[in-house]
């Protein structure tokens, strides 16, 4: 227990039981990571435990500033200036990859690992064509002649649902919308057929039915290829048909695991996050939206107990004076909260 809210530091107190899962199956695991910005004082991910398998989809959920995309970066080695790993350590098919170099790095994100970033205007450059920059990864990566490359760039942007893929590769960054360029972006991070996909909120300039093509590509790929795919979304709606797991991040700390069925989670915060969602079209749209009172706390931020605590309709006074442990409920079903402890 934190003797003192101005100087706990989560990350060290509680680690969460491991669930037993087979090593060769083990695509990443990642221990007791930590991400802090300055000289460490201010956390942003606080010691949280997960492994993603070969040919499995593992939803990371929460609302924004919950931690989500600084572990998505830092499994890439694209954590921005000012952020560093504090501790911990990251296994991809058992390589540490806090010990490769540089180069050994950049290698193994472009050929094994992709990435569909959060900003799709900012990961394409705005002086090439769409379809230049495509091609490119065929020619710099697979050595492919310019002439098969613009072929396979053609082909991969028509399977992300490119409308008119042909006239679309000669156009710029620019001329296409938010969601157009999202597509381009993923057709990019599937073009080498990587092991590890990170998907960052990759539907979310997208409408409802290129969104439904590119949950399909993203689970076929975990099944036909065997690859692990991370798909960080604030809808856990999505999720219901897509990952077999689901993570959910709070103020950095992971707070439940779920496997199976997402509709009936445990832990407050994951049910006030369902609460949150807009029916779909085919539910009555007179449900009223139950909102998540207050806002999620700063990284500079400090809790002697539960950082949901102040927001949370169940607290009781241990909240406020301890950090819950994660505890496992069942196969595959863990939660950080008091009522389980």
């Amino acid at each position: 227990m934190p003797p003192n809210p101005s100087t706990s530091d989560p990350a060290k107190d509680l680690k969460p039981p491991v669930v037993p899962y087979e090593d060769e199956k083990v695509l990443v695991k990642v221990q007791n990571l930590s991400v802090g910005f300055g000289r460490g004082q201010f956390l942003a991910v606080k010691g949280i435990d997960f492994i993603l398998e070969a040919g499995e989809v593992v939803g990371l959920v929460g609302e924004s500033g919950s931690g989500k995309s600084l572990t998505a970066l830092s499994l890439m080695g694209l954590l921005p200036h000012g952020a560093n790993i504090e501790s911990g350590s990251i296994f991809f098919k058992g390589q540490d990859l806090a010990k490769l170099s540089p180069k050994d790095r950049r290698e193994l994100c472009g050929k094994h690992m992709g990435m569909v970033f959060q900003e799709p205007l900012t990961a394409l450059n705005p002086v090439l064509t769409i379809g230049e920059q495509v091609a490119e990864i065929f020619c710099l990566r697979k050595g492919l002649p310019k002439a098969q490359a613009q072929k396979a760039a053609l082909n991969l942007l028509s399977q992300v649902g490119l409308p008119n893929p042909g006239e679309a590769a000669k156009s710029y960054p620019h001329r296409f919308s938010g969601g157009m360029r999202q597509r381009v972006v993923i057709a990019m991070a599937l073009a080498l057929d990587p092991e590890l996909v990170i998907a960052d909120e990759p539907t979310t300039a997208l409408d409802p039915t290129i969104a439904a093509q590119i949950i399909w590509l993203l689970r076929d790929m975990a099944k036909s290829r065997q690859a692990g795919v991370l798909f960080i979304t604030h809808n856990l709606r999505i999720l219901a048909g897509l990952a077999q797991r689901v993570l959910v991040m709070y103020a950095g700390l992971l707070v439940e695991q779920i496997q199976g069925d997402f509709s009936n989670p445990l832990h407050p915060y994951t049910r006030g996050l369902l609460k949150a969602l807009p029916p779909n079209p085919s539910e009555d749209h007179l449900v009223r939206l139950t909102p998540i009172p207050g806002q999620p706390p700063s990284p500079s931020d400090h809790f002697a107990g539960c950082p949901f605590e102040p927001r949370c309709p169940e607290a009781r006074p241990v909240c406020a004076q301890a950090l819950p442990p994660m505890t496992q409920l069942s196969p595959g079903r863990l939660a950080r909260c008091h009522n389980f402890a």
